[in-house]
């Protein structure tokens, strides 16, 4: 990898920005060399593909760091939404630079958590949008809708969370006044989102 940097002179601290304008001026210098006559034109071409294969060797570098780097931080959101955290979380989002699929898909389930269902819907389809083929995030995005529409024809309150870390005895009483509509809050809490298990 350094001998990447060497190529264009700069030091494997250089900023993209940097790269990109040194890149694009040897990229000039060669292209305009390669048409002289005899060895000096032939190592002006022997360059660009050099400089070609040292470029895309830099980025390819730097674009696998920052994915585990965005990784890392969304493992970081997913665990402070299991144990509770939802201020952690949201600081967690709001200081990632890009926002991605997946990072939609975390702040749905920070607005789930928080009962909050037209954001959370919203950044759900978001989420669909940039990633239209992931199925986690179709499935979520179906049962949040399924839900909604449950509580419209009922008369449910839209906003109640069925919490799947709730106490037993929480989930009882006078709530469930019949056998669908239990049937049907436990097909929420142990299904909807996955939200405790899915969370990366």
């Amino acid at each position: 990898m350094k001998s990447s940097y060497e190529i264009f002179g700069l030091g494997e601290n250089a900023t993209i920005e940097e790269i990109e304008a040194r890149y694009n001026e040897l990229k000039q210098k060669y292209n305009e060399e390669k048409w002289q006559d005899g060895e000096a034109g032939n190592q002006a071409a022997r360059m660009l593909e050099k400089l070609d294969a040292a470029y895309a060797d830099i980025m390819d570098s730097r674009r696998e760091k920052k994915q585990e780097g965005t990784s890392s931080a969304y493992e970081e959101v997913g665990a402070s939404i299991r144990s509770g955290d939802l201020s952690r979380a949201q600081q967690l989002l709001d200081t990632c630079n890009e926002r991605d699929a997946e990072w939609h898909y975390l702040q749905s389930v920070v607005f789930y958590k928080k009962n909050w269902m037209n954001e959370s819907k919203k950044q759900l389809e978001i989420a669909i949008q940039m990633d239209g083929g992931n199925e986690k995030y179709r499935t979520a995005y179906d049962k949040l809708k399924a839900r909604a529409d449950y509580n419209g024809q009922t008369g449910g309150a839209p906003n109640t969370d069925p919490d799947v870390s709730a106490p037993q005895e929480q989930m009882g009483g006078n709530w469930c006044t019949n056998l669908a509509s239990c049937c049907y809050t436990a097909l929420c809490m142990n299904c909807l989102y996955n939200l405790c298990c899915s969370c990366r």
